[in-house]
């Protein structure tokens, strides 16, 4: 009878040394998807901040008045458009 009361008592210690590493290691895997959490919520905000500014950057208007200002473009002169056949030769004068 006392062998199996030692028996039943190592079976009781380790499962409760196993409970208390599971909780354990449950509450770490929580406080570390919280973190995770935490920063892809701050990976959205970025996210949006960058789409905004690129939005801002690629606007027609400031692409236009860059292309005139720094880089000296300006619209194309329709007397001096040849619209060429699918071969390359010039079809008509515009």
């Amino acid at each position: 009878m006392a062998r199996v009361n030692l028996l039943m008592l190592i079976v009781l210690v380790l499962c409760a040394i196993g409970l208390v590493t599971s909780q354990h290691r449950a509450r770490h895997l929580v406080g570390e998807l919280e973190r995770e959490m935490r920063h892809a919520r701050t990976l959205d905000v970025e996210f949006g901040q960058l789409q905004l500014e690129q939005s801002t950057w690629a606007m027609h208007t400031r692409v236009e008045r860059i292309a005139g200002e720094k880089l000296r473009m300006r619209p194309n002169d329709p007397s001096r458009t040849i619209v060429a056949d699918q071969h390359g030769a010039p079809a008509t004068k515009q």
